[in-house]
């Protein structure tokens, strides 16, 4: 589907489709419960982002549904001029990277798999850097 039909501006593009995610992840992609391109405001310097959902017990009829329990990821939608540079940083560092977190956290014990955690991936100035969140 095109960009316009998802309702991106001109001006924006996703650096990355399906078909990368799913090369990168291969078998572990069906452990992905909600892959989404944003079309929303700028995210800034964020290109990839990723996150664990984790069970959480239902307390006073708050709770996580077992379906959403697993592994999210957002494409950040990035400048159209600065797609393909982009998404040849995302395939040779930012993907291998995503795999081996989402390796590590199906691996995890435990305590890191009972709690929310996230990891984003920032491009600024042509250097990929990326930050977790617990």
């Amino acid at each position: 589907m095109s960009a316009r039909n998802r309702r991106l501006p001109r001006h924006r593009a996703w650096p990355l489709a399906t078909s990368d995610i799913n090369e990168c992840l291969g078998p572990y992609m069906t452990r992905v419960k909600d892959l989404q391109f944003l079309t929303g405001h700028d995210s800034g310097t964020i290109v990839l982002g990723a996150a664990w959902v984790a069970p959480n017990p239902s307390n006073y009829g708050r709770g996580i549904h077992p379906d959403m329990v697993g592994f999210h990821i957002d494409v950040h939608p990035v400048d159209a001029t600065q797609r393909a540079a982009i998404h040849a940083v995302l395939r040779a560092q930012a993907l291998p990277q995503l795999h081996d977190w989402i390796t590590q956290a199906i691996a995890a014990d435990e305590t890191w798999q009972l709690s929310p955690h996230q990891r984003y991936w920032c491009l600024s100035d042509g250097h990929l850097t990326h930050r977790d969140e617990a």
